[in-house]
């Protein structure tokens, strides 16, 4: 519990710095010059050199632990908003954010795997996730506010620069207070302990699936779909006249979807039931959100921010606890990288297409298709009713 404890304070520092970002970044891209159509690239290029990083994050997570890769992430993505505060043009930008992309692949399979580690049940599995969920969205409440706050009161280019230092202070106290606890590859410094490792319900396991467990290859179009989503959303949310009208403002839009996210996340009782439920509820409501933003229905935009917020935390810990739950604890690296792999691809697809095509039709619209052709692939049964059978301890 004390490594987990570590893990959620540090990702609590990680996430604050890295969601200050999201308010910020489309301004300083249209500041030096960039058209929408640009930004909506810059944001999927980001998403797209996850890639690399989170096939390479699958393997080496098992195989060497999650510690090594979360410091790494979060060093070198200090050391590159260091170089970010110092850009003079567009491209020099989408480069920087490009190489930020690969970097920051390895800290979610890291973290993830780590924590599904740390539980030696399905409920204690669940209980991590939703904690990480709460560190995640509690970071994200204040953050995008305070970066455009620090921003109005001290430019971009400080903004930036303490940001990556805030980061290469985390990523570097991380390396002496976190405690890894997954097994080391021999002949590279022993064994450290195992916690919880866990493995998965013999019924569970499917040959259709990437790790032989009990999700099959189609499931990861759910994460893809969520994560296009949310990516539309980020990238149209500071385009709002609204929004460009204060730098303030376009933050406290941000921070009301992570207030919705806190609280459904706030409601424990929710782990007791079946991933794949929450999962499926948590989509579906997301895409009436969506939906309802695409035809202007009559209701305030912070309202249904917040309803996006509220699905949003009630889909993405189920996601986590329902992979972690029939997966073999020595593939929980592996895992979450494919997941990792959908949900960046995902983050690619959704500003692009927003970007190209917001002239002609609603981004939100797109993100509703697109979530309600990821529904499809939660089919009962296929899941094994997924996540309801515990796995068990070796």
């Amino acid at each position: 519990m004390k490594t987990a404890i570590w893990l959620y304070l540090f990702m609590f520092v990680a996430f604050f710095d890295l969601h200050a970002q999201y308010p910020i970044l489309t301004p300083f891209a249209i500041s030096l010059g960039a058209a929408p159509t640009f930004i909506g690239w810059m944001m999927g290029m980001y998403s797209l050199t996850h890639l690399p990083g989170n096939l390479l994050a699958g393997y080496w997570v098992d195989r060497y632990g999650s510690k090594l890769f979360i410091c790494f992430s979060l060093l070198f993505a200090g050391v590159l908003l260091l170089f970010q505060s110092q850009v003079e043009g567009p491209w020099q930008l989408l480069l920087i954010r490009s190489i930020s992309g690969f970097v920051l692949a390895f800290l979610s399979p890291a973290c993830l795997a780590m924590l599904a580690k740390l539980g030696s049940n399905r409920t204690q599995q669940g209980k991590l996730m939703a904690g990480n969920g709460l560190v995640h969205t509690l970071a994200s409440v204040v953050s995008p506010a305070a970066g455009a706050l620090l921003v109005a009161k001290v430019g971009f280019t400080t903004a930036f620069g303490l940001l990556g230092l805030a980061l290469v202070t985390i990523g570097a106290c991380a390396f002496f207070f976190i405690r890894d606890t997954t097994p080391v590859a021999a002949g590279h410094g022993g064994v450290v302990p195992v916690v919880g490792h866990l493995k998965p319900n013999a019924a569970l396991r499917r040959p259709d699936s990437p790790d032989g467990g009990g999700i099959p290859w189609l499931f990861y179009g759910v994460p893809l779909g969520l994560a296009c989503s949310q990516g539309i959303l980020y990238f149209e949310l500071p385009l709002m006249k609204s929004s460009q009208q204060s730098l303030l403002t376009s933050g406290l839009l941000f921070s009301i979807v992570s207030i919705g996210a806190l609280c459904t996340l706030s409601l424990l009782f929710l782990q007791k039931y079946s991933p794949f439920a929450r999962t499926a509820v948590g989509a579906f409501a997301l895409a009436l959100a969506f939906f309802g933003l695409a035809v202007g229905w009559p209701v305030p935009l912070t309202f249904s921010l917040f309803l996006i917020g509220m699905a949003k935390g009630i889909v993405f810990p189920a996601m986590a606890t329902l992979l972690a739950s029939v997966s073999s604890a020595s593939r929980y690296g592996r895992v979450f990288s494919f997941m990792a792999i959908s949900s960046s691809l995902g983050a690619f697809i959704g500003p692009v297409l927003a970007g190209q095509l917001r002239h002609a039709i609603s981004p939100y619209f797109i993100a509703f298709v697109i979530l309600m052709l990821a529904l499809t692939l939660l089919v009962p049964g296929k899941i094994g009713t997924a996540g309801d059978a515990p796995p068990v301890a070796d």
